[in-house]
């Protein structure tokens, strides 16, 4: 239960309660989604409010916090002023990263108690996913690979970067996403050499490499993958190049498991990469976690510092990037486990060529 981790959290911190003001951590702390509303957690209390729009889904749908109404003159500082008051709050913790500075200085003068740092004490908690999460974002997944399955029949030449994008985005939402994990980069030709390429007008054609990175929302819990296929033929080069970054994937997985750093993931694959040339067009990391956010803790790529915990999930996305010529991205999401990492993309990877 949410509720009972912050709260684990609250006891373990040097402030009295908090409040969440953000979108992504009200969904967690909640389970409910919604544009407007504060989460209030001490040791005695746990409020949500929100507004009208909202107040009687909340109550239907929230179970582990209670539900108020905000009043229409009333405003989210007075409510959670009358909450401090009642539980004698001496420190309350603010979301210092989620808020700009003007809300934080507004929030921090406005409240009857010293304001401190939250910091990224919600974060922490997300990064290890309980069962439901992950079969949330495994159900994401499905979706997206039934997408891809489909769409394959429509990559052919003539048919437009846009074109693909659409179709995917209508098949993910037609086999019930709730939304994008963010807006699909289709690209094709010279095009597949940018890694966050965007969508065109071109037309795809024969000889071409055709990448798709994307994914879809289940329940609040993103999936992202990505896949390059090619397009009537591919050069001794393009195999050698998909089949480089399969490999320098296929180590980074197998380096993959709780206790070892991102950096290190990261540099099993990017040895692969450097090993066989292309060393320089690698120029992003290894991979990133997915979650409530398409991209939030822990880092899997050369800055990846930290350990990765049993319970987290992270992208397996290494990349090769020849500009002007062609690319090649292949995405899994593994999740980590004590002795290896579970990959729960199911979609094949061997190079297809339609």
């Amino acid at each position: 239960m949410k509720r009972n981790e912050l709260q684990r959290m609250l006891l373990e911190a040097p402030y009295d309660a908090l409040v969440l003001t953000s979108e992504i951590s009200r969904r967690y702390a909640t389970g409910f989604h919604s544009t407007a509303g504060v989460v209030y957690l001490s040791a005695k209390q746990a409020v949500f409010y929100t507004d009208f729009r909202y107040v009687e889904a909340a109550r239907a749908a929230v179970t582990e916090f209670e539900v108020r109404e905000i009043g229409g003159g009333q405003s989210y500082t007075a409510a959670v002023n009358e909450l401090i008051g009642q539980d004698g709050v001496k420190e309350i913790a603010l979301e210092d990263k989620m808020l700009t500075y003007a809300e934080y200085m507004s929030w921090s003068s406005a409240l009857h108690a010293t304001v401190v740092r939250l910091e990224d004490g919600v974060e922490r908690l997300r990064i290890c996913k309980e069962d439901d999460e992950v079969g949330k974002i495994v159900a994401a997944q499905r979706i997206a690979e039934q997408a891809l399955e489909e769409v394959l029949n429509d990559i052919k030449v003539g048919a437009t970067e846009k074109e693909i994008a659409a179709r995917l985005t209508y098949l993910m939402l037609h086999y019930g996403a709730e939304n994008m994990s963010f807006d699909p980069i289709v690209v094709s030709g010279a095009n597949t050499s940018k890694p966050h390429g965007v969508p065109t007008e071109k037309e795809i054609q024969a000889g071409d490499f055709v990448t798709m990175d994307f994914g879809c929302i289940v329940d609040g819990y993103c999936s992202d993958m990505t896949r390059t296929v090619a397009v009537g033929h591919v050069t001794d080069e393009m195999q050698t190049v998909y089949d480089t970054v399969l490999n320098a994937q296929l180590a980074g997985i197998a380096c993959c498991k709780a206790g070892v750093t991102g950096r290190d993931v990261d540099a099993a694959a990017r040895r692969v990469i450097a090993d066989a040339g292309y060393g320089d067009a690698f120029g992003h990391g290894f991979g990133h976690g997915v979650g409530l956010e398409i991209h939030e803790a822990p880092t899997a790529g050369q800055r990846g510092k930290a350990q990765l915990p049993a319970g987290s999930i992270v992208t397996a996305e290494p990349g090769i990037y020849l500009p002007g010529r062609f690319g090649v991205r292949i995405e899994d999401m593994l999740y980590v486990i004590e002795d290896g990492c579970i990959d729960l993309t199911e979609a094949p990877k061997g190079l297809m060529v339609l």
